[in-house]
């Protein structure tokens, strides 16, 4: 017989008492498995406060590059995945992407010796490795613009994976030149070369979405998440991170109208009213949707039985480098 969720919850209740685990869970989860979690934030935020968290077992409600960025930082913990959910726009991207993607830049007359790279979290941790032995490092959305400031300073060209809207609503921010591979522009005019990757949820706003609600309802302000068009975040008042957009909006006065271009369930939990999704359709994220309170609880029991489902693996070298990229960019 199909358990309620209210009695799943009361199993992983019980089994988080009797066991070694830590549960997680990314803001953009379901708001039942976002509810039962102890710790909950976006994804650098999540790896970081794990690493300094007892439990033998983190349970990762999120998807793949995430888990994997725990282990990387904290290679001593067991990190295991209620679904074995991925990220499509970490998907875009692998290591041989990657390396087609110098060798791209190498063929327009720029050397590999002149090639900072830079990934986005949001990327694998092969990624990560492959960016980390060529000296480069992470970002965020949030801290992109400082760790790209602090790359140019190094008078190379960076090569940015794999989120061609974050790198170039970065560079024109910072009155920077940049293209995407495979746009046709000479890369060597660039300052941030962008690799043509991107997040299918937040391609869902459009700039006919914000006509529409500034026409609906005036006075009303529009923030946004980075990984939008460039186009949406230039019509925007406010683009900011996860966290960012969740500060500035729970900060705002009370009858003060705001539509948010990100993702639905995060936008959901924020405010009680004058809170709108900006967009005709909903914006959920397919892949961090599949996760269930049962995906949840079956991962407790198999912890319980012995036999952890969707552990996390990462091989020695890419550890090593992905860790290196990672802590690069933490010492900034």
């Amino acid at each position: 017989m199909k358990l309620t969720n209210e009695e799943l919850k009361q199993k992983i209740i019980e089994l988080k008492k009797k066991l070694s685990v830590t549960l997680v869970a990314h803001y953009y989860q379901r708001d039942e498995v976002f509810e039962m979690a102890d710790i909950t934030g976006d994804s650098l935020e999540l790896a970081i406060r794990t690493r300094d968290d007892d439990a033998e077992f983190v349970v990762f409600s999120g998807v793949g590059f995430m888990g994997q960025s725990v282990k990387v930082l904290s290679p001593h913990k067991r990190v295991v995945m209620p679904k074995a959910a991925c990220c499509a726009m970490a998907r875009m991207i692998d290591s041989m992407y990657y390396d087609e993607s110098v060798k791209f830049l190498e063929d327009n007359g720029i050397s590999k010796e002149n090639i900072l790279p830079i990934t986005y979290i949001n990327s694998n941790a092969d990624v990560k490795a492959k960016v980390g032995e060529m000296g480069g490092m992470v970002c965020t959305s949030s801290n992109a613009k400082k760790i790209i400031t602090t790359a140019l300073s190094e008078g190379k060209k960076i090569l940015f994976v794999p989120d061609r809207c974050l790198g170039q609503n970065i560079a024109n921010q910072m009155g920077l030149n940049s293209c995407v591979i495979g746009d046709g522009k000479d890369p060597k005019d660039a300052d941030i070369i962008c690799y043509n990757g991107f997040c299918s949820v937040h391609q869902l706003f459009t700039v006919e979405d914000i006509a529409f609600y500034r026409k609906k309802y005036p006075g009303i302000l529009i923030a946004v998440h980075p990984e939008c068009d460039p186009a949406i975040c230039d019509a925007s008042d406010f683009v900011g991170s996860t966290s960012q957009l969740i500060k500035y909006i729970t900060e705002l006065p009370e009858e003060q109208k705001v539509a948010v271009g990100t993702e639905f369930n995060m936008v959901n939990r924020l405010r009680d009213k004058n809170t709108y999704v900006l967009s005709s359709t909903k914006p959920e994220c397919p892949t961090m949707n599949e996760t269930t309170l049962e995906d949840v609880y079956l991962t407790l029991k198999s912890i319980d039985d012995g036999e952890p489902l969707n552990e996390i693996l990462v091989d020695e070298k890419t550890q090593k480098w992905a860790k290196i990229a990672l802590e690069r960019m933490l010492a900034l």
